[in-house]
């Protein structure tokens, strides 16, 4: 036995279960307990290892989330909004910190993991990096500081294979900005625009997004008025960093109570 937590990671083959996989094993905070994979993926029965390109580490893929979940004490899960719905009921019947990154949930698929949170530690952050939560508070102090004299537009560019739209970290940075002038995110937010819109509405949040190539992720929130600009501005060249970032939530939550936290949370912010 160790004291040492062990961590699963739910779909593991994606560009971001492989990165995450690489960062468990490359620890010394941590060990790699479990792979998840759906049924009929390739991974299926091969080790984990192997699979990166690497030697064996001892641990096979499988799509059997009870079994794994029960030697956990952490789950980091990027995947799709019903999978990580399923793993937070499992994560908490297990006892086990849930961290996710999966982007794109509705409000029922909130109201599910909240349900879960009552009996473990769950962490969710549209994104993972210290950079972007920086931000985020960024965000809304300039927003609180502004009048509506500013109007506010979110600029968000992914690679040309994400499938959700906006980005959860656009939609983050929306939130605080929302946040810094008291108002609901959800009752000035303008998106999607096409055709003849007509002219802006003071006071609303624009939020645009693009798609193509090899972005890892960049994101602009600019204040604009007559005569100037401010413009914050975050980008992301390598997806370590949201693995460290996921990585340091899973650790940080061994000694949090049941509920729901964020990135702010894990970083003191």
């Amino acid at each position: 036995m160790t004291d040492i937590p062990g961590i699963v990671i739910t779909g593991g083959s994606g560009k971001m279960g492989q990165m995450l996989i690489k960062n468990v094993l490359a620890s010394d905070k941590c060990r790699l307990v479990g792979v998840l994979e759906r049924d009929g993926n390739a991974w299926i029965g091969q080790d984990a290892g192997v699979m990166l390109g690497g030697q064996p580490v001892g641990v096979n893929v499988t799509d059997d989330a009870v079994e794994v979940f029960a030697k956990a004490q952490a789950v980091i899960d990027f995947t799709s909004p019903a999978a990580t719905v399923g793993f937070a009921g499992l994560a908490a019947q297990a006892r086990a910190v849930h961290v996710i990154g999966t982007t794109g949930l509705s409000d029922d698929d909130l109201k599910a993991i909240h349900a879960a949170s009552r009996h473990a530690a769950i962490v969710r952050a549209g994104n993972m990096s210290l950079g972007v939560n920086l931000l985020v508070q960024l965000t809304k102090k300039v927003a609180a500081a502004l009048d509506e004299d500013f109007d506010i537009e979110i600029i968000e560019a992914h690679h040309g294979q994400k499938v959700d739209a906006p980005s959860g970290t656009a939609l983050m940075l929306g939130e605080a900005a929302a946040d810094g002038r008291g108002v609901k995110f959800k009752d000035v937010l303008d998106s999607g625009r096409d055709g003849i819109t007509g002219a802006r509405k003071r006071g609303d949040i624009g939020l645009s997004a693009i798609r193509g190539g090899d972005i890892v992720g960049e994101h602009d929130v600019m204040f604009a008025a007559p005569g100037e600009r401010i413009v914050l501005r975050h980008v992301a060249t390598d997806r370590a960093i949201f693995a460290r970032g996921a990585l340091k939530a899973a650790l940080w939550g061994q000694d949090q109570a049941p509920g729901e936290y964020d990135m702010m949370d894990v970083l003191g912010l």
